[in-house]
């Protein structure tokens, strides 16, 4: 039944069938002549339980509110503000562009958005520096990775509606692990632009540096009212994001007047079409995930590959590889509500801390989305910038090097992801 299941699937993928297609068609498949105890209206069922979580909803409410501030000026002034204070010393365009996308990534939740918003801001800055562009494109992708382990994370609110666990928790934890990658790219972009003598910028003054600040501050408004007031239980994550959409309406039409009235129903539609297409690969991978149940591949994964007994550095390092290899080939958050359910109940078992888990799955994931040879952003690097695949990956490897050694540091000290717990 399971090799059924994946030559079907992976026979689609190879005709050119979309993903949503490829896991309904070979679920069904399967349903049809292996479950035919299963009645067919659990199929339906099965595609509006993917989609029928509350706590989804906050999913458009956030790309909403990121398109929103995304049609406006919001990136150009975070990185005007960044690069104030970093632009002059040795590799401050790429620190500015990673500390950029940390920071945008607390509005849009999405490494993809993250990628097209900053990269057209920063990519011809860096060019004209003169650095080389297959390196300019590797920080782009794996910089914009930082966004999804900032609150908002879209990776997140999927795991925490698959597993239960805490959206709140999960978003403070993120902050931590996001920080860390951001000051490991910074350092590595010090020593590589000093190797290779790229010209700094011109220091700004502090009266500059004011100016930028006051500019950008009110965008940095929105990770004080999603983790504020998600953490200190005064609003749930789809309050939250609800809050977030009327903020951002306020800052562009009212504040700033980028936007007009007319413009809501195209970035509308922008959102309308992006969240279509999320939740009709969430709803495929809800069937897709219960066709693996009744196949027992958790069961098997659980005795054939994790043992009769587990430690928890096993399960971890299992799940790493899992969900590295699975985010190379399909969308980060099919990969959560696939892979999840088949090492979840063995983790708790095994006394790991949900959080902790969620985490390391979110790092694998953005990990998968750099990874060669389907990692969804580098073709959205490709779209954006009109490059060849070999370009962008050529740039990529001390990146993939530098979040393999942080996974595997995350794996050995959880304290990096739970620190907030101390407070």
């Amino acid at each position: 039944m399971l090799a059924v299941l994946l030559i079907i699937m992976f026979a689609c993928l190879l005709l050119g069938f979309p993903m949503f297609m490829c896991m309904v068609l070979s679920s069904t498949v399967v349903i049809f002549v292996y479950l035919t105890m299963m009645p067919e209206t659990t199929i339906i069922q099965q595609l509006m339980e993917g989609i029928g979580s509350f706590a989804l909803l906050a999913i458009p409410l956030f790309i909403f509110a990121a398109d929103i501030m995304s049609a406006g000026h919001t990136a150009k002034r975070l990185v005007d503000f960044v690069k104030s204070f970093t632009g002059h010393i040795h590799g401050g365009l790429g620190i500015t562009l990673a500390g950029t996308c940390t920071l945008f990534g607390a509005i849009s939740g999405s490494s993809q958005a993250t990628v097209v918003a900053i990269g057209k801001t920063l990519r011809p800055q860096m060019l004209a520096a003169n650095y080389r562009q297959s390196d300019t494109d590797g920080l782009i992708v794996s910089a914009a990775n930082i966004a999804a382990l900032i609150p908002p994370s879209v990776t997140m609110i999927m795991y925490s509606v698959v597993t239960g666990a805490s959206v709140g928790e999960m978003f403070v934890a993120g902050i931590g692990p996001g920080i860390l990658l951001f000051l490991l790219f910074s350092i590595y972009q010090y020593f590589h632009a000093k190797k290779l003598n790229i010209p700094r910028e011109k220091k700004t003054t502090w009266k500059e540096r004011g100016q930028a600040f006051r500019k950008g501050l009110l965008p940095l408004g929105f990770p004080v009212i999603i983790v504020g007031s998600i953490y200190s239980g005064i609003a749930s994550p789809t309050e939250a994001a609800a809050v977030s959409v009327l903020y951002a309406l306020i800052l562009e039409m009212f504040i700033y007047r980028t936007i007009t009235i007319k413009d809501l129903g195209k970035i509308a539609l922008s959102t309308g079409a992006v969240t279509g297409t999320l939740f009709i690969l969430l709803a495929s991978g809800q069937i897709f995930s219960l066709v693996l149940t009744y196949a027992n591949v958790p069961q098997m994964i659980a005795t054939n590959v994790l043992g009769a007994d587990p430690s928890m550095t096993v399960i971890l390092l299992w799940v790493t590889v899992f969900f590295f290899i699975a985010g190379m080939f399909v969308d980060p958050l099919i990969a959560v509500v696939v892979v999840t359910p088949i090492f979840y109940e063995p983790a708790m078992a095994a006394g790991i801390d949900p959080i902790w888990l969620g985490i390391i799955i979110t790092v694998q994931c953005i990990l998968g989305a750099i990874s060669p040879p389907f990692g969804c952003n580098i073709f959205t690097a490709c779209a954006a910038f009109d490059v060849s695949y070999m370009k962008v990956v050529r740039g990529l490897p001390v990146y993939l090097i530098i979040m393999i050694a942080v996974s595997v540091l995350f794996i050995f000290f959880p304290q990096i992801i739970t620190f907030y717990r101390w407070f």
